[in-house]
């Protein structure tokens, strides 16, 4: 702790713990352990990593979308969140670089004509979407004529979709092809419609925000390149994601 500044420290964990937001809806991201039922996964090493490193006891709190973490961090009742990078909450929110790359699918039931991205965006189209979301943030500024039905979460899209609500899924890659083995008839359509660049978050309202998010880079930038991101992603099993460059 000698080492670091201290102003910096009680404006990032003012409570002197660090209360970290999980997103619990991103399977890439975090997960519950089936013995034990607590959050494990990428997000939680480096959380925990970073608590080590500085000093600070951590807190895991954990949530069903990315979008509530960002809402109480805006609050100020968390003070680090594992989210997407996005100009909408770029306005409440400062990233560190990205630490992993995700991707935004689509999935569509095995009689649907479309046989490609591209197609998706028609007029009558309806597009099931996790509200909130990054691709959400991402298909509102990016679909033109096609139309967006937002579910509850990112896990009820394809509960929503087999209900009969829309007639495409969009979603991370792998949380669709997880939900898919639930379902029967259903496929992904090839390639992806973006790519996500997951980053930590810290609150604006912070008065050394700044500071914070050039301290956490540093630790970010180190954890990729002696490969405990990798190493992280191995140990959970994480596949169709790699370490951020």
């Amino acid at each position: 702790m000698n080492s670091i500044d201290p102003k910096m420290i009680q404006s990032f964990a003012p409570t002197g713990t660090l209360r970290v937001g999980i997103n619990l809806g991103n399977p890439v991201l975090a997960g519950l352990d089936k013995t034990t039922q607590k959050p494990k996964g990428v997000t939680i090493d480096i959380a925990n990593e970073i608590g080590k490193r500085s000093g600070i006891p951590v807190e895991l709190i954990s949530f069903k979308s990315a979008g509530s973490t960002v809402d109480a961090i805006k609050t100020g009742n968390i003070d680090l969140i594992f989210v997407a990078i996005d100009p909408v909450r770029g306005a409440d929110v400062s990233y560190t670089p990205p630490y992993i790359q995700i991707e935004g699918a689509y999935m569509v039931k095995g009689d649907s004509t479309f046989k490609t991205n591209e197609e998706v965006d028609r007029s009558g189209v309806e597009i099931v979407v996790g509200k909130g979301s990054a691709y959400d943030l991402f298909l509102t500024r990016e679909i033109k004529n096609a139309a967006l039905l937002r579910a509850a979460s990112s896990q009820a899209v394809i509960d929503d979709f087999m209900a009969g609500k829309g007639n495409v899924a969009a979603g991370v890659k792998q949380q669709l092809e997880s939900d898919a083995k639930r379902y029967n008839g259903l496929r992904m359509i090839p390639g992806r419609f973006m790519v996500i660049n997951q980053a930590i978050g810290v609150p604006k309202a912070r008065t050394e925000y700044k500071k914070t998010t050039a301290y956490l880079s540093a630790i970010i930038d180190d954890l990729k390149s002696s490969s405990f991101v990798a190493e992280s992603m191995k140990r959970h099993g994480i596949e169709g994601a790699k370490v951020a460059e």
